[in-house]
């Protein structure tokens, strides 16, 4: 298939199409990381983007079913250099493009992802149309205009679960893989570490939690209920949760402004609250602070960032196109982390209650995994509140 992405600059790049045959649009954005692409496409705060990878060459580990970020894709398309010819790895399940066939996401390689990503950092995220069916350029760039922006969009009540559940109620799912050498079970894949008991009952607000955060909850010993986004603090409180944990999800932060009353509730509670990227945004947003969009987001596996309290750097795997305004923030807030590229809040804390995010991914699979000992930190303050 011939394929086209349009931006709603003009500019138009042409390839070759894979996966669905189907037309889409989108902000586009783009990604740094090296590996992780079928998290990426599983992640639900990419819902309603175009996603480029500035890796030159994706698709050679296949897509497998064991590392999936959610119960689908969610990206609305997908825009390569070169997509391998083979799929060289033990653990694939299917490949790359008969994946996003499956799921109705129309890719496009051939493209010279390296001028698009240097467009997309000086002019900053654009509106885009991505198409695998005939068209003309202009038709696509009209129909890159139409979109919009990102700014105003609420894509979490779209991909929020509709009701409560708790998670990997059999412990089947969340232990890490144990690699071994053994022919007993024949199949390796299967092997799991063994977990520690679920002491702990937490909640666990689902505004497009990824199932890694779900599993690193649990490998801490956290019995947790996923609640949709909508709950309210009432209802979380008639759980009796020893803790409340805001997750990530997609769009606009400044469109949330019921589920931030609600945890404004819950954090005049008292009640221990961790929360990541969206979560981050939200508490940022119910402890007086706002919201603002970058130019053109952070996303990508290397971003580093600095613990203001001990002077420690982590790099990290980030995926936001919106950031708290420090600025806005009362005085009994403190933000203990910053972003080393472009100074922007990476992480939260409040003076005197239990209350604590960041804006980057500590569960982050497939790495790196120098801010894990963040969930650590979250059992720590729910124990000792407790």
């Amino acid at each position: 298939m011939n394929a086209i992405l349009a931006l709603e600059d003009g500019s138009v790049f042409r390839g070759h199409g894979f996966g669905a045959q189907a037309s889409v649009s989108g902000e586009v954005c783009f990604n740094t990381s090296m590996t992780g692409y079928q998290e990426i496409l599983t992640d639900p705060s990419y819902k309603g983007q175009i996603v480029t990878m500035t890796y030159p060459m994706i698709g050679n580990t296949g897509i497998n079913l064991q590392d999936m970020e959610s119960w689908k894709a969610h990206c609305s398309g997908f825009v390569i250099r070169e997509l391998s010819p083979w799929v060289s790895n033990w653990r694939a399940d299917q490949s790359l493009a008969s994946y996003l066939e499956q799921n109705g996401i129309p890719g496009i390689q051939g493209v010279d992802t390296r001028a698009l990503t240097k467009k997309l950092r000086v002019r900053g995220s654009l509106a885009g149309f991505l198409t695998t069916e005939p068209m003309s350029d202009a038709d696509a760039v009209a129909r890159a205009r139409q979109w919009g922006s990102m700014e105003g969009r609420n894509y979490v009540v779209e991909v929020t679960h509709r009701e409560s559940f708790i998670w990997d109620e059999k412990d089947q799912d969340s232990a890490e893989f144990a690699v071994t050498q053994q022919h007993s079970p024949p199949n390796p894949r299967h092997i799991r570490l063994p977990l520690r008991a679920a002491d702990i009952p937490i909640v666990a607000y689902d505004f497009g939690i990824k199932y890694n955060i779900l599993r690193s909850l649990r490998q801490r010993g956290f019995r947790i209920r996923v609640v949709p986004a909508g709950t309210s603090a009432a209802e979380v409180l008639s759980y009796k949760p020893a803790g409340v944990f805001l997750s990530n999800g997609p769009g606009d932060p400044g469109t949330l402004g019921g589920i931030v009353g609600e945890v404004k509730t819950l954090v005049d509670t008292g009640i221990p609250i961790f929360g990541i990227c969206l979560g981050h945004q939200i508490l940022g947003q119910a402890l007086g602070g706002k919201t603002f969009k970058l130019k053109f987001g952070h996303r990508g596996g290397n971003q580093p960032v600095k613990d203001l309290e001990t002077g420690r750097v982590e790099i990290t795997s980030q995926n936001h196109g919106f950031a708290v305004d420090p600025a806005s923030l009362p005085a009994e807030v403190a933000v203990n982390r910053i972003n080393l590229n472009d100074q922007t809040v990476e992480g939260l804390r409040h003076k005197t209650k239990p209350v604590f995010c960041v804006q980057y991914h500590p569960e982050a699979a497939p790495g790196p995994h120098d801010s894990s000992v963040l969930f650590d930190e979250f059992r720590e303050l729910v124990v000792k509140r407790g």
